[in-house]
């Protein structure tokens, strides 16, 4: 039985890990991506204060970071999304709905009580590799 190869992904056009993790990892023919918040990557500050902001920047990072790896949002089979505010949910709902418009992947929202850099909104996933 042959091990499937483990490759690391890594691009500046996300916010680079502020800790020992990697910004994706990949197994065969899946990616995993760390979670994404807001984080501008040019400037490392938060794209604004408000949710619906916050959801189209985190889910644009992780778009970087499937892209770094030759795939694309309309390969993902599944994310997490992790809000500070379930009071947030329907405003980002509507932004998510603009990046998954036919055949959404699954998802699991979790309430957190605090998210890193203070941010609102988390996203991650597993995605298909190849085009």
């Amino acid at each position: 039985m042959t091990t499937p190869q483990r490759g690391v992904i890594a691009t500046q056009h996300a916010p680079g890990a502020i800790g020992p993790y990697s910004q994706a990892i990949t197994v065969g023919t899946f990616i995993f991506t760390s979670g994404q918040v807001a984080l501008d990557p040019a400037t490392g500050t938060m794209a604004g204060d408000d949710i619906t902001a916050q959801t189209r920047r985190a889910i644009e990072n992780m778009r970087a970071v499937l892209q770094a790896a030759g795939t694309d949002l309309d390969r993902v089979v599944k994310t997490t999304v992790f809000l500070v505010d379930m009071a947030d949910f329907n405003a980002m709902n509507e932004v998510y709905a603009t990046y998954f418009t036919s055949d959404p992947p699954a998802r699991s929202t979790v309430a957190v009580a605090q998210l890193p850099r203070n941010a609102r909104f988390e996203i991650e996933c597993v995605a298909l590799l190849g085009a």
